[in-house]
């Protein structure tokens, strides 16, 4: 066996003593070719600064291996040493046969950077270099499928798949595209290309790509299926529990749905939106105290979620709670936070609890918001007839009987009013 070779198996083994002296021993002895696959299996396995030494020591001997310097600039990327990665890329030159390869590592380091459109410049010029070359069109499809520019990334997915490419650097293709066509929105092609993929070699995240595509493709049952199976695998895996909870609604299994849901919080228990979810789903099985528990729950995680806000406020009137959400919508108001609604359930509040300048100032103040809304305008037209207010009642009512105009009762208030010279 090389010093290499007998590095690697003590390593393989824990002994990290045994292997520090191999890898001197190695650097040495071994010849150049054996020291290069040392040098890929250190990188591989984790061990950068050894890799870093051998890669090093080989340059020294082959100033021009421009191959060398590309994977010396990898390691100072995972390094997070950007100067020197940079300083290894414009070593290389455009007439370097290792130049290609340079620019995915330069378009590599700038997405770390989050300068993508630097990083797609390299890309795109990599590619004109070589357009046939598989791992360049990889590089692309990964690239555009990381800012999810979904479009060119199935483009290119689809192409190496068309050549035969179905795996690169232990990325599944079809499963890749599969994926990309469920978040572009082609749910269609999306399934054609996940269902190819055996269940065992689902990754999760192909799993609640296929269950919501399911779920989009009105397959409820088979979303069922398949995020249960993910659940069993996964049950920290936070984003399937409300699909999981949408599928089983649309099943009618209400009670399931609504434990799929205190699951999802158990684990994701930041979640507003899942706290809003919740709540909507306690409503339906007429809990309207267990609503109340998760919308006040949700607003603790997020105060200024209009959303909720509202949603708690409608129950809270719909349960004749008057001064509660009267409470609830005036620490809005005064931070000049709302909801035209607001307004509407004040009115209807404090209309009911007898504060008629508050009630009027509301009815006021959503009239205009509101004022082809039949539900609203009815109400509204009873305030400003007790209130005396006939102008604002009279425009209520012709606006009211331009949507229903076969009311009788409101024909008839208004020709009241009319009688009267209004």
């Amino acid at each position: 066996m090389s010093y290499s070779e007998k590095m690697l198996a003590a390593l393989s083994n824990g002994q990290i003593d045994t292997a520090k002296k191999h890898f001197a021993w190695a650097l040495r002895k071994d010849d150049d070719q054996t020291l290069y696959s040392l040098a890929e299996e250190l990188y591989g396995l984790g061990f950068l600064k050894q890799a870093e030494r051998t890669y090093k020591k080989l340059l020294a001997k082959y100033p021009d291996e421009d191959d060398l310097r590309t994977s010396l600039a990898d390691i100072a990327i995972d390094e997070d040493d950007t100067d020197l990665a940079l300083d290894y890329l414009q070593q290389v030159k455009p007439d370097s046969p290792a130049y290609v390869q340079a620019l995915l590592v330069e378009a590599d380091l700038y997405q770390t950077q989050e300068l993508f459109e630097v990083s797609e410049q390299k890309l795109k010029e990599a590619y004109q270099l070589a357009p046939d070359e598989p791992v360049v069109e990889f590089a692309l499809a990964e690239f555009y499928f990381l800012i999810r520019n979904y479009g060119q990334a199935t483009r290119f997915y689809l192409d190496l798949i068309k050549q035969g490419q179905l795996e690169i650097s232990k990325v599944n293709l079809v499963e890749r595209l599969g994926v990309a066509y469920a978040e572009s929105g082609r749910f269609e092609q999306a399934v054609g290309y996940l269902e190819q993929i055996k269940p065992a070699k689902l990754t999760p995240d192909s799993q609640f790509e296929l269950g919501f595509t399911y779920l989009q493709l009105n397959e409820p049952q088979k979303a069922v299926d398949i995020f249960d199976k993910l659940r069993e695998q996964d049950n920290q895996y936070a984003s399937l529990y409300p699909y999981l909870a949408q599928a089983q609604e649309q099943l009618h299994q209400l009670d399931k749905a609504l434990l799929t849901l205190q699951e999802g919080l158990a684990v994701d228990q930041y979640n507003e939106q899942l706290y809003l979810q919740t709540a909507r789903l306690a409503l339906k099985l007429d809990d309207q105290e267990l609503a109340e528990k998760y919308l006040r729950e949700g607003l603790s995680i997020d105060p200024d979620n209009l959303t909720t806000v509202l949603e708690l406020s409608n129950l809270l009137v719909q349960r004749e709670r008057y001064q509660d959400n009267i409470d609830l919508l005036d620490q809005y108001l005064q931070s000049n936070e709302f909801d035209p609604q607001f307004y509407w359930n004040l009115a209807i509040s404090n209309d009911r609890l007898d504060h008629f300048q508050a009630a009027k100032d509301n009815y006021e103040a959503a009239y205009p918001f509101f004022e082809h809304n039949k539900d609203f305008l009815k109400p509204a037209i009873y305030f400003f007839r007790e209130a005396g207010m006939a102008d604002s009642a009279v425009a209520a009512l012709r606006n009211y009987l331009t949507i229903e105009p076969d009311d009788g009762e409101m024909v008839a208030m208004l020709e009241d009013y009319e009688d009267q010279g209004y």
